[in-house]
């Protein structure tokens, strides 16, 4: 059994109970170790085989996953975050498929969660947004021509925007291109929940200049809208007192 494991955000004890309990009786390990923080490791067996598989192909780290199914040992493939989030895990899944090797999955908590948890923020404030939009620039890698970051900018919602702290300058040219206004608040937050998180608040017209004297270029969400700084939002209705939910008859 393959078992796809997120490893939470950055700190070591951000991975779910069930992730852990996966990582300790493992006796094959697959981390995704230009991203996963080390000391997950922490939790594994010293006899387990553990593999970077930052150095690996696809096709390598197939190979392994089949060379260790067909010994009978316990995997995990440890992915950064929620894997279901930029994680490639699907075609990992598409080939244990064509060799008819069993696999199941176990969420994580991704980047843009820890770095609301680090801000204490909400992205879903009554008045101000209602969605959140994770998304990346496109890079090296495209994205489909419907979710280019302009389009979605005219939106106006929350935005995690991952992949894309080496590209400030385009990215915020695009935000300002979608329709958001440059004193849109944003905020750059590296390494979020890691010893070493950085956390800078700014404005959408000020991303690339913080991120240059900053010396970001890799390894951090960037959050856009109202809700970073969480100022002119409407009451909630759920804990208002006249508004009748199924628990509760409200006051007026």
């Amino acid at each position: 059994m393959i078992d796809f494991v997120g490893a939470g955000p950055g700190a070591k004890d951000l991975i779910t109970v069930r992730g852990m309990e996966l990582i300790k009786k493992a006796d094959v390990i697959i981390y995704a170790g230009s991203l996963v923080n080390p000391e997950l490791l922490s939790y594994a067996k010293k006899e387990a085989e553990v593999y970077d598989s930052s150095k690996l192909t696809l096709e390598e780290v197939i190979d392994i996953m089949i060379a260790s199914e067909r010994a009978g040992k316990d995997t995990v493939r440890l992915h950064t975050g929620e894997q279901s989030i930029y994680g490639a895990v699907r075609e990992q899944m598409d080939a244990l498929d064509e060799q008819g090797i069993s696999y199941r999955s176990c969420p994580g908590v991704s980047a843009c969660f820890g770095a609301a948890a680090s801000l204490d923020i909400e992205y879903t404030l009554p008045g101000i947004s209602q969605t959140l939009i994770i998304t990346r620039m496109e890079g090296r890698t495209p994205v489909p021509e419907d979710e280019k970051i302009e389009l979605l900018a005219s939106h106006k919602a929350s935005m995690a925007i991952y992949l894309s702290s080496g590209m400030l300058e385009g990215l915020q040219e695009k935000l300002i291109k979608g329709g958001y206004d440059k004193d849109t608040p944003a905020a750059i937050v590296y390494k979020a929940t890691w010893s070493e998180e950085k956390q800078y608040i700014c404005s959408v017209g000020t991303l690339a200049e913080t991120g240059k004297i900053n010396g970001i270029t890799k390894t951090a969400v960037v959050l856009i809208g109202e809700a970073v700084t969480h100022k002119n939002f409407d009451r909630s209705k759920l804990y208002d007192p006249g508004f009748t939910t199924g628990f509760r008859k409200g006051t007026s």
